[in-house]
């Protein structure tokens, strides 16, 4: 048979495995692989490592006539419901292996042992060691194969403890414990610490549930509890604690979780009514000053009390104490002065001066009339300011 370079495929292994094995029945029996009387079938622990062992053998006229062999080695491993997976092969001087998977010694010693480090649980299953030599030329020595069941055990994962019932006296109560995961299937045993310590069986314990019942408890059976999960490669263990309470005490705890849950409601029920008045005197406020209606202006008199544009009484007053006093209306006969127009006259602009005499005082009287005519009509004399030189008024 040929065989080509390299790590031929897995499938091709299968059907080169299964080739062998049929010319295994048509061989001379001159090539023979051992395995130790009573070691086909060994368990091992999780985590730690194993050795599978097998090494072959051939005839001593084998071996002298044929000094150069050329083995080909392969390891299978085989799980129910599961196909058959190749773990380590030795072919032409090619190795290939799984992750954590080796020879113990050199292949040139015949000892084809498998070793398997840091088992895990998915290691558990039917290893098939199969041997074919051939000699220096293009004939075989022969076929051989062997089979070795591993049984990967699992000590049991910590436990959990739990108990359930009211601890109080007269009831029942129930203590729980379970480990996750175990491999062969865990038992338990429950105990009770000092200071008085006991140790619980059947009917009580239910050591595959791991369950131990306590009926008409008393306060005598307070304490620590113990549950032990345990097989035959190590155990773990977890504790809980009762406490055994009387009816007053009963009461006084079941007072106090339910005062506890009203106060808690009440305090709820505040906080849920402040927030509802707050937010209802936002709105209403929100409400005022949508609804509120602008100021009116202050009515502005007219004529001399006028207000001025700040709107202060200040002005208003400023106002009426520039207005002129009331005088009685004259009397007939009595002298009133009147405003004349010349009292009304803006001052004339200053004149450029000249050499010539001053220039004299001319009468305003209308139409040439008197004085004495404008005294019986009732006007006043005034008194015209006489001009400088300059243009000013002395």
């Amino acid at each position: 048979m040929i065989i080509p370079a390299g790590i031929p495929e897995p499938n091709l292994l299968r059907v080169l495995f299964l080739g062998l094995s049929t010319l295994a029945s048509f061989s001379l029996a001159q090539l023979e692989l051992h395995v130790p009387a009573g070691l086909n079938k060994l368990e091992a622990v999780e985590g730690e490592d194993v050795v599978l062992p097998a090494w072959y053998t051939t005839t001593p006229e084998q071996s002298s006539s044929h000094p150069f062999e050329e083995p080909l080695l392969m390891w299978f491993l085989k799980q129910e419901g599961k196909e058959l997976n190749q773990v380590f092969s030795y072919i032409n001087g090619d190795v290939f292996s799984k992750p954590r998977v080796s020879l113990v010694h050199s292949i040139t010693t015949r000892n084809v042992s498998l070793r398997l480090e840091a088992l895990q649980e998915e290691d558990s299953g039917t290893y098939q060691c199969s041997i074919n030599v051939k000699d220096g030329g293009s004939t075989g020595m022969g076929h051989s194969s062997k089979s070795i069941e591993l049984k990967v055990l699992v000590p049991p994962a910590p436990p959990s403890c739990s108990f359930q019932g009211a601890p109080y006296v007269g009831t029942n109560v129930t203590l729980n414990c379970k480990s996750p995961r175990s491999k062969p299937t865990a038992q338990y045993q429950w105990e009770k610490l000092a200071p008085s310590a006991q140790v619980f069986f059947g009917p009580t314990l239910d050591a595959v549930r791991g369950s131990l019942k306590l009926t008409n408890i008393s306060t005598s059976m307070s304490g620590v509890y113990v549950c032990k999960a345990q097989n035959r490669v190590g155990f773990s263990k977890c504790n809980v604690t009762l406490e055994v309470m009387t009816g007053s005490k009963a009461a006084v705890v079941v007072g106090a979780v339910v005062g506890t849950l009203v106060g808690l409601v009440l305090l709820a029920g505040l906080v849920l009514l402040y927030q509802h008045r707050t937010k209802t005197l936002e709105e209403l406020a929100n409400d005022i000053k949508e609804d509120a209606i602008a100021p009116r202006t202050l009515p502005w008199t007219k004529g001399s009390d006028t207000i001025s544009k700040n709107g202060t009484l200040s002005s208003v007053s400023s106002a009426r104490a520039l207005r002129p006093p009331k005088t009685a209306p004259p009397r007939p006969g009595t002298f009133t002065p009147t405003p004349s127009i010349s009292s009304q006259a803006l001052s004339s602009p200053r004149l450029p001066r000249t050499d010539g005499p001053p220039p004299q005082a001319v009468s305003l009287s209308p139409g040439g009339v008197s004085s004495s005519a404008l005294s019986r009509m009732g006007a006043v004399p005034v008194m015209v300011p006489a001009q400088s030189q300059a243009g000013s008024l002395v």
